[in-house]
């Protein structure tokens, strides 16, 4: 009975302790973590989706402004091969991507200083360890994207969508 009495008591105790850890998940990011991969795995962007919620694009994303080009931590971008974008040879590695909205280009910058939180945008940006940077055609859709988007077409190339914009980044 003694040890009858002492499994269940064990029992229990690991029970509640295990009811106890599982409520220290965290909830869901309101810009929850992604990742979009070409379609021959070449090149990979990890970044977060940051949602309008019934605001305007251009008061989250301002032309002429840098922008971490998603949310929370730094938008990366790794190329498994060296890689050719807007006239600029780039190596293989892993990069921060952030952007310039433009109404009918963005500019886009990839820098070699990785683990930022916010991109590098705006004052933390740092010149020295810039890698690339140029322009991708801007056009708009009919249909918006709620949350920010990064996709690859067949072709391999980069799609970025929010709300009505699309930006088209060519890469060979």
């Amino acid at each position: 009975m003694k040890n009858l009495f002492t499994t269940l008591a064990f029992a229990f105790v690991l029970l509640l302790s295990s009811n106890v850890n599982a409520q220290k998940f965290s909830k869901l990011d309101a810009s929850p973590l992604d990742i979009a991969m070409s379609k021959d795995r070449s090149v990979k962007v990890v970044y977060s989706r940051p949602q309008l919620k019934g605001r305007a694009l251009n008061t989250l994303v301002q032309n002429g402004k840098m922008w971490r080009t998603g949310a929370n931590e730094g938008t990366e971008i790794t190329f498994t091969n060296d890689m050719k974008l807007g006239g600029n040879s780039v190596k293989a590695g892993t990069y921060t991507m952030t952007t310039i909205p433009g109404d009918k280009e963005w500019t886009i910058l990839l820098n070699s200083n990785l683990g930022t939180w916010g991109g590098n945008a705006g004052s933390r940006y740092k010149k020295d360890t810039e890698v690339a940077r140029f322009t991708a055609k801007a056009s708009t859709s009919e249909d918006a994207i709620e949350a920010f988007s990064i996709a690859f077409d067949a072709a391999g190339a980069m799609y970025l969508g929010w709300g009505n914009v699309r930006v088209a980044v060519p890469m060979n």
